[in-house]
């Protein structure tokens, strides 16, 4: 599984390519397709992002859900029929289409956000304010993760 950690601002150039961080590169070495998968993000304006193989099991965890039902035909259009594969070039490099830059706000630079198994690309302003936002959210209600019983 692609662990994805950290954050990083890069520049999208006039054609609409922007450099996918090498540590990002480094998570989804193996897989099926050489790029990421990126759709337009359901609470946010950004991108959710990931490797093919979250794609898969997106696919897998439809199977749950009763086949011709409405909520089977809002996810599936939803998560499938706006997603990109966005392969890299030989610069580690992506081009980001015209929608997904619309849905993100993204105009000269993007930032990309680690957050465990997929990651976000945001427009850095919007993502500042969201992040500080969610940190006041988590102390006010003082969310922790409960211990998994430490190292065997």
């Amino acid at each position: 599984m692609a662990l994805f950690i950290d954050t990083f601002v890069n520049r999208i150039d006039k054609k609409g390519r922007v450099s996918v961080p090498a540590t990002f590169r480094a998570a989804l070495t193996g897989q099926n397709f050489n790029g990421i998968v990126a759709l337009p993000g359901f609470r946010y304006d950004a991108l959710q992002c990931a490797g093919i193989d979250w794609m898969q099991k997106l696919v897998e965890k439809m199977g749950s859900v009763d086949l011709f039902s409405d909520a089977h035909d809002d996810l599936s259009i939803t998560l499938f029929s706006e997603a990109k594969q966005l392969a890299f070039d030989g610069e580690g490099r992506i081009v980001l289409p015209e929608g997904l830059i619309a849905h993100a706000k993204l105009v000269d630079e993007a930032a990309f956000v680690g957050r465990g198994e997929i990651f976000e690309i945001w427009q850095p302003a919007a993502l500042e304010a969201h992040r500080a936002e969610a940190r006041r959210r988590a102390l006010e209600k003082g969310m922790t993760l409960k211990n998994g019983g430490g190292a065997q």
